[in-house]
């Protein structure tokens, strides 16, 4: 029986559609950074002559290789941290049944809710007291704070879906807590920490406020805060802003591909957590 209607051809047409919808921000991208700096401006007509020089003066006039080192340190740092950091606090607040875990579980959830405008001003105080200021280590400090209610919350969703069997076998062979989590549930936990890991970095690498106000008056910058070089008040350089887009979101794009498997089962496991 052909189970092919024509409300499948229907669908499946909306549904390419809506995909070259999405792909349309995109071409505009790439087009216009591949644009000579006197070409036509229109973002949507088809470069004549692509050139290439954009990317390599985006790279030199910005500074992005110091920048894109800066961004990769930050990153990679903080989320590391993070993903130790927040796995070990869900541990007990997942594992504990006693009525401080789930007070304790509930009061980082509140982090969730509060906005992180409220604490620039005291973070940034704070910050230049401790000599931090122009530092990439006060992003760190910044960013593991911030990203620890979501994650914590991500993890402890998943961890209560995992069994205690895997523990209660490590603990008749003589395994600590603690050597039971890091040998046992840890690596059971393989799934949400691409999660956690993928959702982090793009919110790290993409940050453009932190960096600005942080790392101001210095030389270290961030790629984001490099672009910013490009646009002023009277000249904006677009074909070096964009092409310097396409060169910040390439090592990004490669990470998500590669854990692309890893972030949809992350999300499902805990959407059934």
């Amino acid at each position: 029986m052909n189970r092919y209607s024509w409300r499948t051809g229907v669908l499946e047409a909306v549904m390419v559609a809506v995909g070259l919808l999405f792909l349309v921000p995109l071409y505009v991208l790439v087009n216009i950074s591949l644009k000579a700096p006197q070409g036509p401006t229109e973002p949507l007509v088809p470069v004549g002559q692509p050139t290439l020089v954009n990317y390599a003066d985006a790279w030199n006039q910005a500074g992005l290789g110091p920048a894109m080192v800066n961004s990769a340190t930050v990153t990679v740092v903080s989320v590391l941290l993070i993903v130790v950091f927040a796995a070990l606090a869900a541990y007990p607040l997942a594992r504990v049944t006693s009525r401080w875990s789930s007070w304790l579980f509930y009061a980082f959830l509140v982090g969730l809710l509060l906005p992180f405008q409220l604490a620039l001003i005291p973070l940034y105080t704070t910050m230049r007291d401790l000599g931090l200021l122009g530092s990439v280590w006060a992003l760190v400090i910044y960013y593991v704070g911030l990203q620890m209610p979501f994650s914590i919350f991500l993890y402890t969703s998943f961890l209560r879906a995992v069994p205690h069997d895997y523990e209660e076998a490590a603990s008749i062979d003589g395994a600590g807590p603690l050597r039971s989590f890091w040998s046992v549930v840890f690596p059971l936990l393989r799934p949400v920490t691409g999660t956690v890991v993928i959702l982090n970095v793009l919110q790290v690498w993409n940050d453009f406020l932190t960096p600005l106000l942080y790392l101001s008056g210095s030389a270290q910058q961030t790629l984001p805060v490099a672009l910013f070089t490009f646009v002023s008040q009277y000249v904006s350089q677009w074909n070096l802003v964009f092409a310097g887009l396409v060169i910040s979101i390439a090592p990004i794009l490669l990470v998500y591909f590669l854990m692309q498997k890893t972030i949809i089962k992350g999300f499902a496991s805990g959407l059934k957590g």
